[in-house]
Parts: C-alpha cells; structure tokens; sequence
C-alpha cells in the first residue's frame, strides 16, 4: 500500500469538474503480483478502502469494476499473460476519493489503450469494458507521464450524498 496515487492520478482530473487538490480526503494504491490470484486481491484492498472511507454502500459496482480492470490488465497488457510464481508486480491498483467522486484506476505496462470487445453469446469474455461503462459514472485511460512506461485506465464514480 502506499499514497503515491494522487501523484500519479492528477492528470485523471483534467478533462472533469475542477477539484482542489486539498479538498481530496484520501488516496491509496497497491502493488498487485502478476497472476489473476491478485484479482481476489484488489477486491478485498477496495471493500477494506471503502468501509475505511464510510461508503460501503458502493463496495458491490466499484469491486466488479476493480475486477474487471485488474483482470483486463493482467489478460492484455503483460506479455505472455500473468506468470507463474512470484513475479514482479508490474500492475498496481489506485483508488483515490474527492469530495463528490472516487475514481479507480489500474496502471500497467502496456501503452496499448483499451478496446471494448465484441462478444458473443457463449463467449465468457469481451464484456469487462461494457460492465465497466455500465456501472461508472465514466472511463478513460491515458497513457503515463514522463519516463514511465504503460497507462492507466481509470473509472469515476460520484459518491452518494449525505
């Protein structure tokens, strides 16, 4: 776990509602090993986040949308897939909280953008993107900045008001 998520999801901002910067209340990341084992993983970090942020009520759609980024990263943007055994945790989950959004980003390191699959009726994949602009309030990904290598796909949710 660390906090390095507002650093690198500042950008994510761009292109919304302006927020200052000291009006978010929180932002956290982790490092998730390279096997879809870390799937299970990234839902357990953002119920934990949630419930620690007082807004379980969310935990059902941002725990499916976590899923399925993760899993998306782990499927297309490592080559040869997630291997086996320990290895290096090159995906890292962000969740970051404002005053009226969450925002849930994945970063990986493939700069290939993601593409919303066509699937078919038997087919168990190509629907993660259309669950994903389902339940959020809305997705991108941008490539990363500077001399990192990959993107980061993230997905908005506004949170309920109290």
């Amino acid at each position: 776990m660390g906090s390095e998520a507002s650093t690198l999801l500042g950008p994510l901002w761009q292109g919304l509602a302006p927020i200052d910067p000291s009006g978010v209340s929180g932002a956290v990341s982790c490092a998730l090993p390279a096997r879809y084992e870390a799937v299970k993983g990234a839902r357990q970090f953002t119920g934990s986040t949630l419930r620690q942020w007082d807004i379980p009520e969310l935990l059902d759609e941002v725990a499916l949308v976590v899923s399925e980024l993760v899993t998306n990263a782990l499927r297309h943007a490592l080559p040869g897939g997630p291997a086996a055994g320990e290895p290096d945790r090159p995906v890292r989950l962000h969740l970051m909280r404002g005053p009226s959004r969450l925002v849930c980003a994945v970063r990986d390191p493939s700069e290939v953008g993601p593409v919303a699959g066509e699937a078919g009726c038997g087919e168990e994949s190509g629907r993660g993107l259309h669950l994903v602009e389902s339940f959020t309030d809305g997705w991108g990904w941008r490539p990363l900045a500077g001399t990192r290598r990959g993107k980061i796909v993230w997905a908005v949710f506004h949170l309920p008001r109290t």
